[in-house]
């Protein structure tokens, strides 16, 4: 049985700019380091001079973005848990989130390594690259897989810290993570000369401090607080409730992935310059992404909290702080691509034809941070309050919509029918979750 005091009642709590920034700003430095860790990967197997090293270490990243994309639930699904149990003040109810969330990152992590070599051959079948990247690819894979599990746990670990907005301590368990990876990568990929395998084993060490890390800081979290017990942990409906939470953030993902990828396939359509042209403008979506995702965290946390106390006056405020954070945020990124979109694009592109089509639809690229940024904001409050379900739903009906955008408008109007298609996708996500907000604040909170 559990052994603590009776869960304190929960006390209302003001959100103020100082609380969504404490959350928003520390996770913005935190993702923003995760590119690092490619640019370093590719940096360090460049200085073999073997392009077929290089053309494995990318597809072999991108096998790693689809699986790892599959198990991002372990994350947001964890943090919503928590922050809703924080706000009620349940002490037991955060550990025994954390728990389950544990335990199903090791079964599916394991999972992960049991089908290792199936993964590795999907991937080389699906890439279908020349013979020698393919060979590179199946070593990195081979050996990187088999930090699955260790990802997963980070997942929900980083989960748990940011459900109790706790930003500054997300931050640094990402700094020694992706530092020790930098740092284990350069020393056995480049000083040991271990190449694309030294990558990969750097990886897995990087995940292994970072887990390490992580379990030191619950030992010490713990170490004299209250228990929570295994009956409690292994409740059968409430891991039902965060199976069927974390089967919806799946599907939204899966999604996602799905419109991206039809973009890139149709930019595709439209001949090998405008797709790399695309490819180099995506460039300023991914680092919008970085940016907004912060803020997307903050909204996660005091969304959660204030529905874990049924406190409606903090969610209202923390809905119109962070949009209005993250409006001001979009804004300020699309004036700097605007005005600095061309030097990006000529670092990025060399060539001559490819840098000419991008300064074309620069434009379009640089103001898709402010038609993402509802989306990306909608989902924090969605994911916080666990309304998992209608994030799911939302995110089908944009995709129904972009698909019939995608037949029509590209057809029309070419790449510009192309970028205005992922335009729509972004505002209609947003829109569509913002609409049926107040309903189900008015169901969570009472009219």
């Amino acid at each position: 049985m559990d052994v603590s005091t009776p869960t304190r009642a929960a006390r209302p709590f003001e959100v103020t700019n100082w609380l969504v920034l404490s959350i928003a700003v520390p996770m913005t430095l935190a993702y923003l380091t995760t590119p690092l860790l490619g640019i370093t990967d590719t940096a360090v197997i460049g200085q073999y001079g073997d392009a077929a090293l290089l053309g494995g270490l990318a597809a072999g990243a991108i096998v790693f973005d689809v699986v790892f994309t599959t198990f991002n639930f372990l994350r947001s699904g964890t943090t919503g848990l928590v922050a809703q149990a924080f706000g009620r003040d349940d002490v037991l109810e955060e550990q025994a989130v954390l728990w389950r969330a544990l335990a199903i990152a090791l079964v599916c992590g394991l999972l992960v390594v049991a089908l290792g070599p199936l993964v590795n051959a999907a991937g080389v079948r699906f890439m279908n690259p020349d013979p020698r990247v393919a060979e590179a690819m199946h070593a990195y894979v081979a050996i990187r897989i088999l930090g699955a599990p260790l990802s997963l746990i980070n997942y929900a670990i980083l989960g748990y810290v940011l459900g109790r907005g706790e930003g500054g301590l997300g931050l640094g368990l990402q700094v020694i993570l992706n530092g020790a990876n930098i740092a284990l990568s350069v020393f056995l990929g480049l000083s040991l000369g271990w190449g694309i395998e030294g990558v990969a084993w750097g990886t897995v060490g990087g995940e292994a401090l970072g887990a390490l890390a992580g379990f030191g800081l619950l030992a010490w979290r713990f170490r004299n607080g209250p228990r929570v017990s295994l009956a409690r942990v292994f409740d059968f409906p409430e891991i039902m409730r965060m199976v069927a939470m974390n089967r919806d953030i799946m599907i939204r993902s899966f999604s996602l992935l799905a419109a991206f990828a039809l973009f890139t396939r149709q930019g595709a359509q439209f001949g090998t310059v405008t797709l790399a042209a695309n490819a180099v403008l995506m460039n300023f979506f991914l680092i919008a992404g970085y940016f907004l995702d912060g803020m997307a965290t903050a909204a996660e946390q005091l969304a959660g909290r204030a529905v874990g106390a049924r406190y409606r006056p903090a969610f209202r405020q923390a809905v119109w702080l962070t949009i209005v954070w993250g409006f001001g945020l979009a804004l300020a990124l699309a004036g700097v691509f605007v005005l600095f979109g061309d030097d990006l694009v000529a670092f990025i592109a060399k060539a001559e034809d490819v840098r000419e089509i991008a300064s074309v639809f620069l434009p379009w690229a640089a103001l898709i941070a402010v038609s993402g940024v509802l989306a990306f904001q909608m989902d924090g409050v969605f994911i916080g309050a666990t309304w998992s379900r209608d994030m799911r739903n939302m995110m089908l009906l944009s995709l129904a919509v972009y698909l019939v955008c995608l037949f029509f408008l590209t057809r029309a109007f070419g790449n510009y029918g192309l970028w205005a298609t992922l335009h729509i996708f972004l505002i209609v996500r947003g829109i569509s979750l913002a609409a049926i907000l107040p309903a189900r604040a008015r169901q969570t909170f009472g009219s």
